[in-house]
């Protein structure tokens, strides 16, 4: 099983961003999928999650930090999920990364363990924003 994001680069602040992840050997479209990020010297963070309730109900989970200016979304047909961010702010450089919970229901919560609990990740793809 491989999850691979992309869609990283440097990017103005104000600016936006849309990173994809695609999985390999892991239907996406059956489970819950989280992006994280971490920054240099800061724990890893968990920035949005779609969950697996139902072909029909894809909640989601967004930090508060957040809100508002990411999106979190399915392409079934594609098998791709995608973090849009908008309006990004010149924080320190970040590597985002992808990761799935394999279980047939699962609803996003942002809780520690659904931080310390995914069963997948991936390589993670650096998004660093201009000053």
């Amino acid at each position: 099983v491989q999850l691979v994001e992309s869609g990283g680069g440097l990017v103005p602040p104000g600016g936006s961003l849309r990173l994809s992840c695609v999985g390999s050997g892991l239907t996406l479209n059956n489970y819950a999928i989280g992006w994280f990020r971490r920054a240099p010297g800061k724990e890893r963070e968990e920035v949005s999650c779609i969950s697996s309730i139902s072909s029909s109900d894809d909640s989601t989970y967004y930090a508060d930090s957040v809100k508002g200016r990411f999106t979190i979304s399915r392409d079934k047909a594609k098998r791709t999920v995608y973090l849009q961010m908008d309006s990004l702010t010149p924080d320190a450089p970040a590597d985002y990364f992808c990761a799935a919970k394999v279980a047939a229901y699962y609803y996003c919560s942002g809780s520690y363990e659904e931080n310390q609990g995914m069963d997948y990740w991936g390589q993670g793809t650096l998004v660093p924003v201009s000053s």
